[in-house]
């Protein structure tokens, strides 16, 4: 069997700035060498801080949650993928540093449900990407509040599967992937039927006793009678409700009647490949109460994906790529630079070692050495307009089907960094005009040396 672990959160933080550690949030150990961490983090956040000066300022920068959780997870070398951001509603992904050749046609969508779709104060945003060739899709959503808008939240279940389009082939909505993995604040309260005081409610969960509330439950409610989330799962919940806290403590907050509004879900497609069927397991679900920042408190759940091994996939979905191989696919290779020269032009040299279809989007980013996110690119030169082929000398070949190597060339401008005495890297994204991206190649560190003229001799 192969498998691959999913580390997932979501976390209503009611506005406010990260002041916990995050360790326990995201399960790590002590020791930054443990070798059995998950190879993604999924984190959804809701109710972000989105004033007008904090929006302006995420577009250009991480925002402290999830710049807090990327410096917690660099550490252990995770590197964030990407992050989609709609108002105060966030989703980010990282995965370990040796996954990054093996992640194809990663993209990212939106949808408002906020005063019918005008506002985007509730909604969903998504990330889809594929991995090892099997594809996978991330939803975080933040759907209508108050007990009684239960049609209203169906309703934005609704607009969210019916707005949401990807630019893959096969994968162009959310269950047209292997595994689906849906999060948020979905704000789903218990049923009005239910004929419980508040104080009622809050002596049953204080004794543990969340059977009998959680029968009153709304989400569990419409997925049986199929009006909506009927085609995803959910695992066992014997945690308390986590909705509505006052802040900064553990009680809860007597507005409100306590319910599980914060709620983890996921599908599986078992069948999408001839002679492979797909499995996950649950291995945790729960919430972690010590964490009081909110009203809400956050829950979290770790998955493992697995599958039959199987070296070639038949299915005509799949187009005979290896699923859940062990291999980093190298599709652009580097030549190896020893340094470049400050404030000069430099040049760098690549193969490519496959056919792939290039685009006017398709660009070289220099990265300073152990980069924690694809975001974090120095500067970059598009190919499409940079790229010059390297004229190879022919070689003898009794073979009719030897492909001859391409070698490209591209030129970068002169180079003024800061940091003289450290390391950097190349990466080579494929990027199409609806913004699908793939790391196709990264290059081995190198320096940057600044060159000495003779100081005048009296």
């Amino acid at each position: 069997m192969e498998n691959l672990r999913l580390y997932v959160v979501t976390y209503n933080v009611g506005t406010s700035t990260p002041e916990q550690n995050l360790n326990s949030l995201l399960s790590l150990p002590d020791s930054k060498h443990d070798k059995n961490l998950p190879d993604f983090y999924v984190v959804a956040l809701q109710e972000v801080k989105a004033q007008p000066h904090n929006l302006l300022a995420s577009a250009l920068f991480d925002d402290p949650w999830t710049n807090e959780c990327k410096e917690v997870l660099a550490k252990r070398s995770y590197v964030k993928l990407k992050t989609i951001r709609l108002q105060g509603l966030i989703l980010s992904t990282f995965c370990l540093r040796k996954h990054l050749l093996n992640i194809r046609d990663v993209e990212a969508d939106y949808t408002r449900t906020g005063l019918s779709g005008m506002w985007g104060n509730k909604g969903a945003v998504s990330i889809r990407l594929s991995i090892y060739g099997c594809s996978i899709c991330f939803v975080n959503s933040h759907l209508s509040a108050h007990d009684h808008m239960l049609k209203a939240r169906i309703d934005d279940y609704d607009s969210i599967l019916k707005d949401q389009h990807f630019h893959v082939d096969a994968h162009s909505e959310i269950f047209f992937h292997d595994y689906v993995f849906w999060m948020g604040d979905l704000n789903f309260r218990l049923l009005e039927e239910l004929e419980m005081s508040l104080e009622e409610i809050v002596a049953r969960v204080k004794k543990g006793e969340y059977q009998k509330l959680f029968e009153y439950d709304q989400l569990r409610y419409v997925m049986k009678k199929g009006d909506a989330f009927t085609e995803l799962q959910e695992g066992d919940i014997t945690f308390a409700p986590t909705f509505k806290f006052e802040v900064e403590s553990s009680f809860y907050d007597c507005k409100r009647r306590p319910a599980w509004t914060d709620r983890i879900l996921y599908k599986v497609n078992p069948n999408n490949y001839d002679n492979i069927k797909l499995k996950i397991q649950q291995n945790s679900y729960k919430s972690h109460p010590e964490y009081s920042l909110s009203d809400h408190k956050p829950v979290t759940s770790d998955f493992t994906i697995k599958m039959v091994r199987s070296k070639i996939v038949t299915d005509s979905t799949a187009r005979g790529v290896k699923v859940f191989a062990d291999y980093a696919e190298e599709v652009v290779q580097f030549k190896d630079i020893e340094f470049w020269w400050a404030e000069e032009d430099n040049c760098v040299t690549y193969s490519i070692t496959k056919e792939i279809t290039k685009t006017k989007e398709d660009w070289i980013g220099v990265f300073k050495n152990n980069f924690i996110s694809l975001d974090d690119y120095i500067i970059y030169e598009y190919v499409y307009k940079n790229a010059s082929p390297v004229v190879l000398p022919k070689q003898a070949s009794h073979s009719r089907s030897t492909v001859q190597p391409t070698e490209y060339t591209v030129r970068f401008s002169e180079l003024d960094f800061k940091g003289k005495d450290e390391l950097y890297q190349l990466v080579y994204f494929s990027e199409t005009e609806d913004k699908v991206q793939s790391v196709l190649g990264i290059s081995k560190p190198f320096a940057l040396r600044e060159k000495r003229t003779n100081s005048a001799i009296d």
